[in-house]
């Protein structure tokens, strides 16, 4: 009796022990998260898309940092980088579970710095930034749109700066926004919180071309694809320029684009498409920041 006892022992610690094994096993092969943006590149354009529907494409700080991260991301053969977003929300701008005073001011300080740095790098990266827009933009999504150099949407989308209306101002879309659109435009933004139509947004300068759903994408493309045509260094020094002129006077932005100019000449790129143009030809580039050797 007592070695039938001592068996059946013996067999429930082996099931016991399957039974964990089992359990540890479903623990170890559960689905992976997916990934906040998905990065895709093909011929020179990188497509990023913010990929968290459920929670509208929230700016959070993973999300920022995710976003961050696949801009940067080998930018040696980059030519243009298009921004998208999953679901009906493109984004609804910082996740307010963030921002609540249990996570402190110095991470609420961080949430902020990590969005400023994404904001202008997306101004400062050498290649256009193209923002593809299905849906609803709002406070930092708006921002988003606002920071990239062209915006393609469609007939539905829509932009607003609500923080107003729960406590938060949206002060740093602002600084985007306001340089966006008319100084009259933004106010009312911000005061009221209302959306403005696609329309409306093309029609005060925040977005590009408005355009219909089922033409989203090929727009978009077709935008990109144009710019890849062009000399990489050249669209380079032409972007870095637009941006520093903008936020002079006009004499000093006269002085700047001027010296870039005679800088632009000076490039390899910069003669052969004038040469190509002379010789009613198609222009060969480098795409490389050469300068071009006195002949």
């Amino acid at each position: 009796m007592a070695r039938n006892l001592f068996y059946r022992a013996a067999n429930i610690v082996q099931l016991s022990r399957f039974t964990f094994l089992v359990g540890s096993k479903s623990l170890c092969t559960q689905i992976p998260a997916e990934p906040l943006t998905v990065r895709q590149q093909n011929n020179g354009i990188r497509s990023i898309t913010l990929n968290n529907p459920k929670k509208r494409n929230a700016l959070s700080l993973s999300m920022l940092e995710s976003l961050r991260g696949n801009i940067l991301a080998d930018i040696d053969d980059l030519r243009v980088i298009v921004i998208s977003a999953k679901g009906p929300v493109f984004s609804s701008g910082h996740d307010l579970k963030e921002l609540t005073s249990a996570q402190g001011r110095d991470y609420h300080f961080k949430v902020f710095q990590a969005c400023s740095e994404v904001m202008t790098l997306i101004q400062d990266i050498p290649v256009p930034v193209i923002a593809m827009v299905n849906g609803v933009a709002t406070a930092a999504g708006c921002q988003l749109v606002a920071s990239c150099d062209i915006a393609v949407v469609t007939e539905k989308s829509t932009f607003a700066t609500p923080g107003v209306n729960v406590g938060l101002f949206c002060s740093t879309p602002a600084v985007a926004i306001g340089r966006a659109v008319p100084k009259k435009v933004a106010m009312e933004m911000l005061f009221t919180g209302s959306p403005i139509s696609a329309q409306d947004a093309l029609m005060h300068g925040l977005v590009s071309k408005v355009v219909p759903e089922e033409r989203l994408e090929e727009e978009t493309l077709a935008i990109a694809r144009r710019v890849c045509q062009a000399s990489r260094p050249v669209v380079a020094l032409g972007k870095a320029t637009f941006h520093r002129q903008m936020a002079q006077g006009r004499d000093a932005a006269y002085a700047i684009a001027s010296r870039v100019m005679v800088d632009n000449l000076a490039l390899r790129d910069g003669q052969e498409g004038i040469r190509a143009f002379i010789e009613k030809r198609k222009p060969v580039w480098t795409n490389k920041a050469e300068k071009a050797q006195d002949e």
